[in-house]
């Protein structure tokens, strides 16, 4: 598609709120594409970072103490310590419903399989007689998980997290989930039997942004020897609202992390092929989670856009979480864009990098074979975001907000640093000693040069 200045996008008032930004006949550019797909108001970060920003320098100061005010002023718990003690895990796996360990443990054997087959492989590179080097794969010594609680139950993201972690072979791993008051002040019960499945011991009852901030800079342990602190970690890993990716995004460099998964969004590229019932179905799985979760249909066909339409207004009024879907699919990151056609699309969802893409158009392999910028691509019909949410085996910590443009989603590479080694023996630095030198002096740097000509002195 050849790009001329942007032109004008004209915005349709849609029923259900779920508002339509026809980009037809309109040639624009990538920077276009972006500015015309559903976004969330910019001013959310900005009001979300000055908040954070108090909560990560009260963490650092205050410690224990501010983590007990936080919980009490977020949570409504009391708290004298935030360790999840060893009997509570085992408690919870013990009392679990055996249909949900049963479909754990199945979630669990899947995401082995797929991050064990993740972990990339040592390599030598022989570059002349006794010259190699290498690249070793070598996992983080410590990393903290974080599993979001709030409007939902998140066990699932208790695998995602933990498993890559394991396969990478990360020896101290951590994980925090908001408290719950009426579990005691704990996270939610099958949150910790999911941890306890998996051998996870040292699990926190922390919610937020003071999580990550406790993660990232640790905790100097308390007067008493019962109450120890918490050590900080290498990688921050874990899904939560915009508190928690503006956190993660403020630590970066800190620590590590996966990527700024915040509030949960989908896009869907359909044509006239696609079923509107599925469709609004899939729009609507993802717009349950959060109020703020955004809902996004791409599709050149406007008799598809109208069908979904009358399906979310059916399927939104029937489901449990009827208003949380409304509000999210009422609101400014959600709505219909209305393309030209696939070549139209495609460059669309390109351009929004959505952290779950379906692909529901004729040929939706070879089309889901030309995105660049998505978090998880879902092929056909029988491939709904819902499945990579539980059992797909893939993971659904997911880059959001665009930044599937240039961050991946939580593997088993995000727990292992590559490290390089080189092994040269004298005669094969002596062979390109020339080179260093020559090189050195032109960037006059001439000790670098001499470096090496120091080992060979006097032969």
């Amino acid at each position: 598609m050849s790009l001329t200045p942007d032109s004008p996008v004209t915005t349709i008032p849609a029923a259900l709120d779920f508002r339509t930004v026809d980009v037809r006949g309109r040639r624009l550019s990538l920077a276009g594409l972006r500015a015309a797909v559903p976004r969330a108001q910019s001013g959310t970060v900005a009001d979300a970072e000055d908040k954070v920003l108090e909560i990560i320098s009260a963490v650092r100061t205050r410690g224990f103490g501010a983590l007990r005010e936080l919980a009490l002023n977020f949570d409504g718990v009391e708290q004298t310590h935030p360790r999840v003690p060893a009997e509570a895990l085992r408690a919870a796996l013990a009392e679990l419903d055996p249909a949900v360990r049963a479909a754990l443990e199945e979630s669990i054997r899947r995401a082995r399989r797929f991050a064990d087959a993740q972990r990339p492989a040592n390599v030598d590179v022989e570059l002349g007689d006794g010259a190699v080097v290498s690249q070793n794969w070598v996992p983080v010594a410590r990393v903290g998980l974080y599993v979001p609680g709030g409007l939902a139950v998140y066990p699932s993201s208790v695998i995602m997290n933990v498993v890559p972690a394991l396969a990478a072979g990360v020896e101290s791993i951590a994980l925090a989930s908001p408290p719950q008051k009426d579990f005691g002040g704990l996270p939610h019960p099958t949150i910790l039997a999911a941890a306890c499945l998996l051998g996870i011991d040292e699990v926190y009852a922390i919610g937020g942004a003071q999580a990550i901030a406790a993660f990232a800079y640790g905790i100097p342990a308390a007067d008493s020897d019962t109450l120890p602190g918490i050590d900080p970690v290498d990688v921050v890993t874990g899904p939560g609202n915009i508190f928690v990716a503006t956190a993660k995004r403020l630590v970066k460099g800190v620590v590590g992390i996966d990527s700024e998964a915040g509030t949960t969004e989908i896009a869907i590229l359909a044509d006239s092929t696609a079923n509107p019932a599925l469709v609004a179905a899939d729009l609507i799985s993802q717009a349950e989670h959060d109020p703020k979760a955004a809902s996004v249909l791409v599709t050149d066909s406007e008799a598809l856009a109208a069908g979904v339409r009358a399906e979310l207004a059916r399927q939104a009024a029937a489901t449990k979480h009827s208003a949380r879907v409304r509000e999210a699919l009422s609101g400014p990151q959600s709505g219909v864009v209305l393309v030209e056609d696939l070549e139209q699309g495609i460059a669309a969802c390109n351009a929004y990098a959505a952290e779950h893409l379906e692909i529901m158009t004729a040929d939706a392999a070879g089309v889901a074979g030309r995105i660049r910028s998505a978090g998880a691509i879902f092929v056909g019909d029988y491939s709904p975001v819902s499945l990579g949410d539980y059992c797909a085996g893939s993971n659904h910590v997911l880059p959001t907000s665009g930044t599937a443009a240039f961050s991946s989603g939580l593997n088993v590479t995000t727990f292992l640093r590559a490290i390089q080694v080189v092994n040269y023996t004298r005669s094969a630095l002596e062979q390109v000693s020339g080179h260093i030198v020559s090189l050195a002096g032109a960037e006059d740097l001439p000790a670098h040069g001499e470096a090496v000509t120091a080992r060979f002195a006097g032969s």
